[in-house]
């Protein structure tokens, strides 16, 4: 009897492991048949770029301990929203006042954003202004929006990407998700405390959470007086708790902005809003709409990216990468980087494994490699463990790749840049892709420009005379390199960095716990 309940509890035992065993193989089986939307990852070719500024929001540490806060990011947002005349279109994850255990409020951007935008619609009642965010800010249908709620009530666009047409990014939940919960939708609640900030929310509210997919994008597309059409690219959020983080943008004009403004169409169309863009003036409806067949969700190479490397180039251009193209561009300007050129990279989370071996081997070349790194310990005012950063900055100094640590005081190092400089061109990658597998794997969405600059080009005539006739690329290209340095090297006086051996952790285990998360995605970045 007792034998034979043995052999009944280990073939039950089987069968249970039989079964998760199945529901893995499906679920990831599901992932890899279905592609991403066709709002993921579309492929654009460089375009000329005129009047091009790099803006940064940065923060460092006094000699007594004191946090100092410079920002340029934010100033420059709002005046393109009050020079807009007939059209305004605003891509943000995190648009919202909310705050962790621990205020970290050093402006009120989500007031001030919102106020803007309902300022300029009283001023021009037939502006179109498309606001387009994540669900985050409704946590996720369970608290709704104050913000949005006012620009509704302005008579502003506001539209919550449909996340559910994103690939499963943590598909081990996701797949019990659907079928167990998003059947039943959701609803204000108060079971439990919003995980964000004041209020409460239902049971179903975390659930979605736990799907851990975002609208991740953070840009702007604003008209002026004379109909030109000005952009701006980033990795800072009109987020209240975020508001002294560091950050990086790019601004400019020229064709790419229609490229942006593509991308954004499809997003919308993705979430069932095409009234959304077809409000917008009838210009811009044209040239959106006669843009040439895209590029969508291709296989994960760096081919195309390398085809722009290898293609001369005699004035600057500008391309807007999304989603994987991110990580064709990163890949590409690692592995056809040669001995002695030089590679700065500025990253909040860097975890993804195809970048971290192309940053090894990159280095084993003989390339000059530069790494400034996030501690990722503040989330809010919560402590963090500092996963992935620290067992990937192990990895990368066991290598020997130079890395160091932004010093910071309860604001986050927030900026995703890539910086290069060869014999022959200057390139710069920066936006909202964090280098991750959940960021560039076709999970999230994301924006990114890639801004190339030939050096050869500087060799006739005068430096201003270039600058202008390359549209002040050379200026933007110079002042990110600059806002590298400063930090890399403590520049005036100030303490914006710190060395690796500060924050190292060598655990095995935390080295294997980021391993898991970043496989499964079970995990946040």
């Amino acid at each position: 009897m007792f034998k034979r309940k043995i052999l009944s509890t280990t073939s039950r035992l089987q069968q249970l492991v039989m079964a998760v065993a199945f529901y893995f193989v499906l679920v990831y089986a599901i992932t890899a048949i279905f592609p991403a939307p066709r709002a993921v990852s579309l492929g654009f070719a460089p375009k000329t770029v005129e009047n091009v500024t790099f803006l940064a929001d940065l923060s460092w540490l006094e000699a007594d301990g004191g946090r100092q806060i410079e920002q340029q990011y934010f100033d420059a947002l709002l005046q393109l929203i009050a020079q807009a005349e007939s059209l305004i279109v605003l891509d943000m994850f995190l648009f919202n006042a909310w705050q962790g255990p621990v205020s970290e409020t050093h402006r009120a951007l989500s007031d001030e954003l919102t106020d803007a935008l309902i300022q300029q619609k009283q001023l021009k009642p037939s502006i179109a202004i498309t606001v387009i965010s994540d669900p985050v800010n409704a946590v996720y249908g369970g608290l709704p929006s104050t913000h949005f709620a006012k620009l509704r009530a302005a008579g502003i666009d506001v539209v919550l990407t449909d996340l559910t047409q994103l690939q499963d990014s943590n598909p081990l939940y996701s797949g019990l998700w659907r079928w167990l919960v998003r059947p039943f939708g959701n609803s204000l609640g108060s079971a439990l405390p919003n995980p964000f900030g004041p209020g409460r929310v239902s049971v179903r509210s975390y659930l979605a959470l736990l799907n851990f997919k975002a609208n991740h994008r953070k840009l702007l597309v604003a008209d002026n007086a004379s109909g030109e059409l000005h952009a701006i690219v980033s990795s800072a959020n009109p987020h209240d708790g975020s508001s002294a983080h560091r950050n990086v943008a790019l601004q400019f004009t020229g064709p790419a902005v229609i490229d942006l403004l593509v991308s954004e169409k499809a997003l919308l169309s993705m979430s069932d809003a095409d009234t959304s863009w077809q409000a917008w003036p009838e210009s811009v409806k044209t040239a959106v709409q006669a843009h040439p067949a895209l590029e969508s969700n291709t296989p994960k190479d760096a081919a195309l990216a390398e085809q722009v490397l290898a293609s001369p180039l005699s004035s600057a251009s500008l391309q807007i990468v999304s989603e994987s193209r991110i990580q064709q561009a990163i890949l590409a300007l690692l592995e056809t980087a040669q001995p002695d050129d030089q590679i700065d990279l500025l990253m909040f989370y860097l975890s993804d494994r195809d970048v971290i071996d192309a940053l090894i081997s990159a280095h084993q070349k003989g390339v000059k490699l530069r790494v400034l790194l996030d501690v990722n310990q503040d989330a809010f005012g919560r402590k963090k463990k500092g996963v992935p950063n620290r067992p990937v900055a192990a990895e990368l100094v066991a290598a020997g790749i130079p890395v160091r640590w932004c010093a910071t005081d309860g604001e986050q190092c927030h900026a995703k840049m890539l910086y290069r400089k060869t014999s022959q061109y200057a390139d710069l990658l920066l936006g909202s892709g964090n280098y991750t597998r959940r960021n560039l794997d076709d999970f999230n969405l994301e924006t990114n420009v890639w801004l190339r600059l030939p050096i050869a080009s500087a060799a006739s005539g005068t430096d201003t005379d270039n600058d202008v006739a390359q549209g002040g690329t050379r200026a933007a290209i110079n002042d990110a390199a600059t806002h590298f340095d400063i930090q890399w090297s403590n520049q005036n006086g100030r303490t914006y960095s710190t060395a690796y051996e500060q924050f190292a952790n060598e655990s095995v285990w935390l080295k294997w716990r980021y391993r898991f998360m970043e496989a499964t995605g079970f995990g946040t970045f």
